[in-house]
């Protein structure tokens, strides 16, 4: 189990929080996904968001926001999700995201290549290369995390480490 308190500052969205997050991670994710999973959840947050019951649910997001109604509003998958797992989100939730830790160019593309229902409204983002590991890195049992987004650029202090990044953001159509 992994704490994180959190410090979000997201200025292209106007969102500030504190956030308190309980992670586990589960024997069969690396560190990287699990940071992903939280970056995602962080640069996603609004009234509503949460990780999925967990790698046991693999109907279910790794991250959704959830209406008070119980509807699901925003589907977020990351990783390297198949076409047809996104177009079925797609189907589910208003909204898709996906959040790729890694080989994002062979993941975007081999998501391109099948058939996502709304596709040109799906976004697929990633990170430069090396920055979740080097996030990864900086991982203890409890975490003070900084994590800042301004102009599509992402810099994010963990523990007293400082790391940056630029955000690619793509459509699947």
């Amino acid at each position: 189990m992994y704490h994180f308190a959190i410090e979000l500052s997201d200025v292209d969205r106007g969102v500030y929080e504190q956030l308190k997050l309980p992670v586990a991670l589960h024997p069969s994710e690396s560190l990287e996904f699990m940071v992903t999973r939280v970056l995602a959840l962080a640069l996603e947050y609004e009234e509503g968001i949460a990780f999925s019951p967990g790698i046991g649910s693999p109907d279910e997001p790794a991250v959704a926001v959830r209406g008070l109604d119980g509807s699901l509003r925003t589907w977020v998958d990351v990783g390297a999700p198949v076409p047809e797992r996104l177009h079925r989100a797609a189907k589910a939730a208003e909204r898709v995201a996906v959040y790729c830790h890694r080989s994002a160019d062979l993941v975007y593309a081999q998501l391109l290549e099948g058939k996502v229902f709304r596709g040109e409204e799906a976004r697929f983002f990633s990170f430069a290369d090396g920055f979740v590991a080097g996030v990864a890195k900086g991982l203890q049992k409890r975490n003070e995390i900084a994590i800042s987004r301004s102009d599509q650029s992402l810099y994010v202090t963990i523990n007293g480490e400082s790391i940056s990044t630029p955000i690619t953001e793509r459509r699947l159509g």
